[in-house]
């Protein structure tokens, strides 16, 4: 589809819905082809948190195959959702929150919006502790820990920890202020850097542990017999959920990439390729690595930077060096680019694509996210399930809207115009709202009780939790399609 020269304010476009940030992407600016989608992709798994998720299966009681399995589950079925909404940004060149607007209103899309961005604000608050987390262990190593000292009043760690928190989350800045184009030109440069760091690992942990029979001996707890088997199935589900869950964020915001694809084609093979693929592999080295950590250590080390700081020497500069790389490339495009273009969307004559970031920037440094690592089965049941519970419902309501009710067909101008088709009542689309709430709910009581707000529920809250994304998602959509029936048509 050709695009219009945005370089000029349409004055059809009402001012608190516009900028340049927001604005159809241009011809020109259509740069990313299938390679760049497929390394955006390698840059984005080779993090610290994708490594977390099947290791900490493995810490959970599972063996490497059945980890395996799992995330590789999970991840072809977030790739569905991936495609699909990354079609309309492709085709209308329109990012995430101009999207919304379609399903939710012109004023009403800029809660989902927040939310995503609010979502991906954690997220970035995470990375930057891991960040900083390997920025501590290269000081370590160089001081022989002569700056540690005792943990900080209402912190709750050392003042060497919250410095090289501070400092990693700095270096974002730089990013911010060049925008995507130097987001892109990074991952593509770091992309086989990355591999190559996470096959060098492997390769130690198999020398260390005599060879990968060692290596992948560790049994799983979930053996043969009818009450082992049950015990199994709800952590499986739980896990393929946390799986889908972990690049749901990305399964909204896609546009935000999919809006400089050169072709349809490039943002489909670029993801198909960049996604399952190097996700399957690195899940595989995250098992595998783990579990040699128990038969080179005596115990299952599921977080990497615990396990660098063991392995002594100049190694753990080297390999604390290389999860910096990881996890800036990761943050970068995965947790600034969806909230810098939420926030711009709350104010556009205020705010740009540099402000929203700046913004996104400044809550994830305030969240303390070191609270949300503290065990495994906090950070893949209650922050990875939880938040699918909010965005399941988005990215359903999104489908059904571009694909069913819509059939992907989209007047971009209304986009811009409260005044427009997409004005709904007043700016607000009351089937899209409604449907984002009941979409939530069933999900919610079991939300609590796996947070321990609630002491206990029935049940069938804790199964339906267990399938938080999922019926989020399918009820959601069947709902926006009903209530767009009875309220608009």
């Amino acid at each position: 589809m050709q695009q219009q020269d945005n370089n000029q304010y349409n004055t059809n476009y009402d001012a608190d819905l516009w900028n340049q940030d927001l604005a159809p992407t241009t011809n020109a600016s259509r740069t990313w082809n299938w390679l760049h989608f497929a390394s955006l992709w390698v840059a984005m798994v080779v993090c610290v948190p994708a490594y977390m998720l099947a290791s900490g299966l493995v810490s959970e009681g599972m063996n490497w195959w059945q980890a395996v399995i799992t995330v590789m589950l999970g991840n072809v079925i977030v790739l569905v959702p991936m495609v699909l909404v990354g079609h309309a940004g492709a085709k209308y060149g329109v990012p995430f929150p101009v999207l919304l607007r379609s399903a939710f209103g012109t004023k009403g899309a800029r809660i989902p919006a927040v939310a995503r961005g609010l979502v991906a604000c954690g997220w970035f608050g995470i990375q930057s502790w891991m960040g900083g987390s390997a920025l501590y262990v290269i000081i370590n190593s160089l001081t022989a820990e002569a700056l540690v000292s005792s943990p900080l009043p209402f912190f709750g760690i050392n003042l060497l920890q919250l410095c090289c928190f501070v400092i990693f989350w700095a270096m974002h800045l730089y990013f911010i202020k060049q925008g995507t184009e130097s987001i892109r030109w990074l991952e593509s440069f770091a992309a086989p850097f990355l591999i190559a760091m996470g096959l060098a690992l492997l390769y130690w942990a198999y020398s260390k542990a005599g060879g990968f029979g060692q290596m992948l001996s560790v049994p799983s707890k979930f053996g043969a017999g009818a009450e082992k088997e049950g015990q199994f199935v709800p952590v499986f589900i739980a896990g393929v959920t946390a799986m889908v869950s972990f690049w749901a964020t990305m399964a909204l915001n896609i546009p935000d990439f999919t809006r400089f694809a050169k072709s349809q084609k490039d943002q489909i093979v670029g993801q198909a390729v960049g996604l399952p693929i190097p996700m399957a592999l690195f899940a595989f080295i995250g098992v595998a690595v783990t579990s040699a950590s128990v038969v080179i250590y005596g115990e299952p080390i599921w977080d990497p930077i615990v396990l660098a700081g063991k392995m002594g020497g100049m190694g753990v500069v080297f390999a604390m060096a290389v999860l910096v790389l990881a996890t800036l490339t990761t943050n970068l495009a995965a947790n600034l680019v969806a909230p810098a273009y939420g926030f711009s969307n709350l104010s556009p004559k205020i705010i740009n694509f540099k402000l929203g970031g700046y913004i996104a920037a400044g809550i994830g440094l305030a969240i303390f996210p070191w609270k949300l690592l503290e065990t495994a089965g906090g950070y893949l049941f209650v922050w990875l399930v939880g938040y699918s519970a909010l965005l399941g419902p988005i990215a359903g309501i999104l489908l059904a809207d571009y694909f069913l009710l819509r059939k992907c067909q989209l007047n971009v101008s209304a986009l811009f115009s409260h005044n427009g088709e997409y004005g709904a009542s007043n700016g607000w689309n009351w089937a899209g709202l409604s449907a984002l709430t009941l979409g939530i709910l069933p999900n919610l009581p079991g939300f609590l009780h796996a947070a321990g707000i609630l002491d206990s529920v029935s049940p069938i809250f804790d199964v339906i939790y267990g399938y938080a994304w999922f019926v989020g998602l399918f009820l959601a959509a069947a709902l926006y399609l009903l209530l767009s029936k009875l309220l608009y048509r």
